[in-house]
């Protein structure tokens, strides 16, 4: 899920961090570069005119630099963050994460926080995977954006961390929709109500929604519980009343009317002993 937002808003929130000169470095990013000691100005200036010129694997060795080799300078700190920065646009996901969580391990009051947090967040983010692979990365991706909005509602990250938390929770939905209807084809249908109730109970927004209540339909009526299917057909039909779902459900109660017409019948009362 790559999105081309984190740049733009990468160069609005730290516009200040051009210097100018020139400089080496080494690191994760270029391992087999030597060691050069270089003042902070020049490193710092060639990491930023390495990333100015899309030489992100570079750039983020030469911000690693400066951080290494002056690690008590006020750029020390700026070039930490823009190594996360450079880390992800290189689409290294995992040495971004590390780098903005370091950034937030070190400085965790920084004004630039609320970035570091939307990098590690955005970094989960597009490494997500489709539906029939482990959710993992998915769930982190909602943990760490979640943390973001919590943390810092109001800040220019969180509008678009809430947008992509809603993908994010849409696509664990359909995680538990694609696993719930593999049991159901193996007819193994307690484990598939569980999957398709974990879809209405903790993803309510989600697109998913109509589907999983349907299936709750089919699962209950297979199960022998038609009074659980009906609540389930009627809740679907309040919410989602002109849908292929709601159609679909309505068919199957009106198929086992005698199913649930038996449930709601009152049994006899127990005949007393002698």
């Amino acid at each position: 899920m790559r999105s081309p937002l984190p740049r733009a808003l990468a160069f609005a929130l730290l516009p200040v961090f051009a210097l100018s000169a020139a400089g080496c470095a080494k690191r994760s990013g270029v391992k087999d570069l030597p060691y050069v000691a270089r003042d902070v100005g020049t490193l710092y200036s060639t990491a930023k005119q390495k990333l100015d010129q899309h030489q992100y694997k570079l750039a983020a060795a030469l911000f690693d630099e400066v951080e290494r080799q002056h690690p008590y300078s006020v750029w020390a700190r700026r070039a930490q963050l823009m190594g996360a920065f450079s880390y992800y646009l290189n689409r290294d996901y995992p040495e971004a994460i590390a780098s903005a969580q370091r950034f937030l391990a070190v400085h965790p009051g920084n004004r630039d926080a609320p970035y570091a947090y939307y990098l590690v967040g955005i970094s989960y983010y597009e490494q997500i995977s489709d539906v029939t692979r482990d959710q993992k990365i998915t769930q982190q991706a909602l943990d760490s954006l979640g943390e973001l909005i919590r943390r810092y509602p109001n800040s220019k990250y969180a509008a678009d961390a809430r947008l992509k938390l809603d993908l994010v929770r849409d696509h664990l939905a359909g995680k538990e929709m694609e696993v719930g209807r593999f049991y159901e084809v193996r007819g193994q249908w307690l484990a598939a109500v569980l999957r398709f109730r974990a879809v209405v109970d903790n993803y309510q927004m989600t697109t998913h929604v109509p589907e999983a209540l349907m299936r709750l339909t089919e699962a209950y009526l297979a199960l022998g519980v038609p009074e659980e299917a009906k609540k389930a057909a009627a809740v679907l039909g309040a919410n989602y009343p002109g849908t292929d779902w709601y159609k679909h459900a309505y068919e199957l109660m009106q198929d086992n009317q005698d199913k649930v017409a038996a449930a709601a019948k009152p049994s006899p009362p127990a005949k007393p002993k002698s």
